[in-house]
């Protein structure tokens, strides 16, 4: 097939990698503009666009889809099919009617629950034991579009964002590859979303990430791994901001105010929770490297009693 790819961050890049590799045309990668990077403002390209680089194929990177010059210059580039995976910007009916095939959309959850931003981070917060993969047909709705394919993939006991962001974007590449073979062959037939099974997730904030240690353990240690390694979760101590980015429920009662230290163990802190008590096993205050809490230990004197969250 002959393909526009269109997708921004890693997540896409291993899903073009995998339909170049597997012999289609890719005739054109459309991504965002690039950004400038950390203090130096260095301008850095997004990673769909270094894969593209690196192929020799022609890069376009609207501001805008939607402006009528980005319209016509997508009518440019021939193409049977349009694949979007995580590209950042809404596509109109106009250029989702432009291709023979239309455009599929790369989803990193089981449709039509987790429409939206974000639906990795949230399969973790909201404690989910699956989610997976959805090839859908793009409608003019968010996520919305007949579903073609779909792959489960589990969700372990410690997985992260950052890991389960890896899985997915493996089984993505896969399924997308095999989605278009079955496409071209006409051996595909679209199901419908049940519309009353969805959901609809919000976007990550980095504000997100503080801690309520009024919540219970549970959830607190859900949202450390669902924020690992971005916006991350984090709390103050002593005036600065501490992240926390590794921690055990321990299903014990505790009576002490939210947020206090209980324990200080050799290598873990045991703090009190709105339920149950969190142990944190790797930490990072602010201005100094991330570290495992028995590392941390050597150089901070922290004891029973001292109260975590206060700004």
């Amino acid at each position: 097939m002959k393909v526009v790819f269109m997708g921004t961050p890693d997540f896409a890049a291993g899903a073009l990698e995998a339909i170049i590799q597997a012999g289609h045309e890719v005739t054109a990668v459309v991504t965002q503009p690039d950004k400038p990077k950390g203090r130096s403002g260095q301008m850095q390209f997004p990673p769909v666009k270094e894969c593209a680089v690196k192929y020799g194929i022609p890069v376009f990177q609207p501001v805008k889809i939607k402006e009528p010059e980005a319209v016509e210059k997508l009518r440019q580039f021939e193409a049977d099919i349009f694949v979007v995976a995580a590209f950042g910007q809404i596509v109109s009916k106009e250029i989702l009617d432009m291709p023979r095939f239309g455009c599929v959309n790369i989803h990193a959850s089981l449709l039509p629950k987790y429409r939206g931003a974000a639906p990795i981070q949230w399969a973790i917060i909201n404690g989910e034991q699956e989610t997976g993969v959805t090839i859908q047909q793009m409608n003019e709705g968010i996520d919305t579009g007949d579903i073609l394919t779909k792959v489960v993939v589990p969700i372990d006991r410690k997985e992260t964002a950052e890991s389960l962001f890896d899985k997915l974007e493996e089984a993505g590449a896969h399924l997308i590859v095999e989605t278009l073979t079955k496409l071209e062959k006409g051996e595909i037939t679209p199901t419908p979303q049940d519309d009353s099974q969805s959901s609809y997730v919000k976007m990550i904030k980095k504000s997100f990430g503080r801690i309520d240690w009024s919540m219970d353990a549970v959830s607190i240690e859900r949202l450390v791994r669902g924020l690992n390694s971005w916006p991350s979760a984090y709390t103050f101590f002593g005036g600065k901001s501490l992240k926390l980015w590794n921690c055990d429920v321990l299903e014990e009662s505790c009576r002490e105010t939210p947020g206090t230290i209980v324990r200080v163990n050799r290598d873990s802190i045991d703090v009190a929770t709105g339920k149950g008590v969190l142990r944190i096993l790797e930490l990072q205050l602010e201005g100094k490297k991330r570290m495992d809490t028995r590392s941390f230990l050597l150089g901070n004197a922290w004891k029973a009693g001292m109260l975590l969250g206060e700004a």
